[in-house]
C-alpha cells in the first residue's frame, strides 16, 4: 500500500493554525524522504528539530548496539498496532520528543519499521541541510589515504556556496572494484569499475 505521511499525523500536538507544511531546505527522495520530510514540517512547528535529531540518533545507535532490540523492532510476527504503542510509550518513557514517538508509532502502524534505519539518515541529511552543512558520501573499494582525502575535500569544496560547510562522510565498499561513487547534495556521481563493467557488458550484450 502506498503511505504517504502527512506532518499532521506526526504533530497531532500541533495546532490547527500551523497545518501548512514546511519545506525542508533540501529534498530527499524515496519512501524515507517523505517520511523524514513529514518529520522536519512537525518537529519545526513544535520547535523541537534538534530534540528529535537528538533522540533519533540515539535510537540510531541503540538499535546498532542492541541486536534484541532490532530484531524485536522488525519482527513481523508482532501486531502492528500493540508496536506503535508500545513505542509511543517507551518514547514517553525515554522522554523523547512528542514527533519522535509519533514517528515511531506511524511507522509501526503502516509496517514501515525496517525503515527507521534510512529515515533517520534522511532526517540527518535534512538537519546537516539546515545548518548549512553539505553531507557527502564517499564511497571506496578501499580506504583512501590522506593525500587522496586531501585532493577529494579540494574537489568537492567547489560545490560548496556562500557560507556551506562540507561533511565528508567515507565508505568501503569493495564490490565496486575501483574508483568511487559520490553523492553530494542531491548530486550522484558514480564513478565505479563496477559499472563501468556493467555498461561494456551491457553494450556487448546489445551488439550479440
Amino acid at each position: 500500500h502506498c503511505d504517504i505521511p502527512q506532518s499532521r499525523s506526526l504533530s497531532s500536538a500541533a495546532s490547527a493554525a500551523t497545518q501548512k507544511s514546511v519545506k525542508p531546505p533540501v529534498q530527499v527522495f524515496g519512501l524515507e524522504g517523505r517520511y523524514a520530510t513529514a518529520l522536519y514540517s512537525a518537529a519545526s512547528k513544535l520547535n523541537q528539530l534538534d530534540q528529535v535529531e537528538k533522540d533519533l540518533t540515539a535510537l540510531q545507535s541503540s538499535l546498532k548496539g542492541d541486536k534484541k532490540l532490532r530484531e524485536y523492532v522488525t519482527s513481523p510476527i508482532i501486531n502492528k498496532k500493540v508496536m506503535a504503542t508500545a513505542l509511543k510509550e517507551a518514547a514517553e518513557k525515554l522522554r523523547f520528543a512528542p514527533s519522535t514517538g509519533n514517528l515511531l508509532g506511524l511507522l509501526a502502524d503502516n509496517g514501515r519499521l525496517k525503515k527507521l534505519d534510512t529515515v533517520i539518515n534522511a532526517y540527518k541529511t535534512i538537519m546537516a541541510a539546515h545548518r548549512g552543512e553539505v553531507v557527502c558520501e564517499v564511497v571506496s573499494a578501499k580506504p583512501l589515504d590522506a593525500s587522496q582525502n586531501k585532493q577529494l575535500e579540494g574537489a568537492l569544496k567547489s560545490f560548496l556556496k556562500g557560507n556551506q560547510t562540507l561533511k565528508i562522510t567515507s565508505r568501503v565498499d569493495p564490490s565496486i572494484i575501483g574508483g568511487l561513487i559520490v553523492s553530494i547534495g542531491d548530486k550522484y556521481v558514480d564513478m565505479s569499475i563496477a559499472s563501468k563493467v556493467k555498461l561494456y557488458t551491457d553494450v556487448i550484450k546489445s551488439a550479440a
